[in-house]
């Protein structure tokens, strides 16, 4: 009797094993990754194999920077789905009149680290936190700051001495948590490419060698994720693009303005200006002044196509030069040379960002249209499972590339 009942209950406990659900499958990670400055051309100058191969074997494409193009605003566009003036990242240098005495630079530690220079936006960080979802930095502008009172779970504060190998090594030591603390959301920051472009201009041998160099670290990270069995949706973008220049193609304010009629905040591929007091008309008339190379705007006047210009840390004007020449003072003296330059008109061609997208939530092959930026954020808000906050963007931008 023993010897019977014992059977029929392994019979009945195989049963039921054979009936139970496997064990559920670990959720695919987000890795978002920026190579800043990294233009869509560079991926073809045989240079960098593992960015390539990942472009076969996933979805790649042009992508059309925020304006202005630079570093800050675009990289907060990415995370939030908004334009810088509504995520209220206008510049890289900024001025808030509800925050008097202060100037935001991207050297100023203390106002990086400021939530009230980010709060007009949600990071898709933010959303992962609120939902569950651990969250990791890596260098990502933005993510020092408590953001609307949630911080990543993991960050680092920007240090750029240390090296691409180094910041790779960072992602995978957070892999390496335990399940429960391990992020399923990741960002990555590499600037080797957009430091040589300014250094040495877009064309040269010195960025070749730094595109290589961070392609070597995605092999890295790809190497890192394999060997944890670890399956991973992996974002690549850059936040603009990098224009040529020369020292023949300059403007000077100096021959346009009268000196102590204003004072700049930004110099180079635009400048942002600020009358002085009592000079008002005077500053808008010469600035009115049709020029060769240069079109200059107050901040009501700036074109729609460019979605900017209500934000109340914008400045009064706004001067873009043509594409490759450059905005200065005649006492500005570099101590070395600038090749190239980017903050120009987003859609110059020259100002276009990567995009790849490779992994189980994406279709092989697929070259997707020139789309705008702000549309990467409702795509992160897919891939980890969060609804999205209102943004800018449109998934549909990016649904060819999906799988479904």
């Amino acid at each position: 009797m023993l010897r019977w009942l014992t059977l029929c209950w392994t019979v009945l406990v195989l049963a039921a094993c054979a009936t139970s659900p496997p064990p559920s499958k670990p959720q695919p990670l987000t890795i978002l990754v920026s190579i800043d400055g990294f233009r869509p051309d560079y991926l073809d100058r045989g240079v960098t194999p593992v960015l390539s191969g990942l472009a076969a074997d996933g979805a790649r494409a042009s992508m059309r920077p925020s304006f202005p193009t630079k570093t800050f605003p675009n990289h907060y566009a990415l995370v939030t789905g908004l334009r810088p003036d509504r995520n209220g990242v206008v510049e890289n240098n900024m001025e808030d009149p509800a925050i008097p005495g202060v100037t935001f630079k991207m050297s100023n530690a203390q106002e990086v680290r400021d939530g009230r220079w980010w709060n007009e936006g949600e990071p898709i960080w933010v959303a992962a936190e609120r939902a569950g979802i651990v969250s990791a930095t890596m260098f990502w502008p933005g993510s020092e700051a408590a953001i609307r009172g949630v911080r990543p779970s993991f960050t680092r504060a920007f240090d750029q001495s240390v090296s691409a190998d180094a910041r790779v090594d960072q992602v995978l030591a957070w892999l390496d948590l335990p399940a429960a603390r391990r992020p399923r959301l990741v960002t990555l920051y590499f600037d080797d490419v957009d430091t040589a472009g300014h250094d040495f201009g877009p064309d040269s041998a010195e960025l070749n060698a730094a595109a290589a160099k961070v392609d070597a670290a995605m092999g890295r990270l790809q190497s890192g994720l394999t060997t944890r069995g670890l399956e991973a949706n992996v974002v690549v973008v850059a936040d603009h693009g990098m224009a040529p220049l020369s020292d023949d193609r300059r403007l000077f304010l100096d021959d346009i303005l009268p000196v102590g009629a204003y004072r700049y905040l930004a110099t180079g591929a635009f400048a942002t200006l600020y009358p002085t007091p009592g000079h008002e008309a005077e500053v808008a008339g010469a600035l009115m002044t049709p020029r060769a190379h240069l079109q200059c705007w107050a901040k009501a006047d700036i074109p729609a196509r460019f979605h900017y210009g209500r934000n109340p840390r914008v400045a009064p004007y706004l001067c873009l030069p043509d594409t490759g020449w450059r905005i200065t003072t005649r006492d500005d003296k570099p101590s070395k040379p600038e090749r190239g330059a980017h903050g120009y008109d987003n859609f110059s061609p020259d100002m276009a960002a990567i995009f790849i997208a490779q992994g189980p939530a994406f279709r092989r092959g697929v070259i997707v249209p020139t789309f705008d930026n702000v549309s990467v954020y409702p795509l992160l808000a897919r891939l980890i499972g969060v609804p999205p906050a209102p943004n800018d963007g449109h998934l549909r931008d990016v649904a060819a590339a999906l799988t479904r």
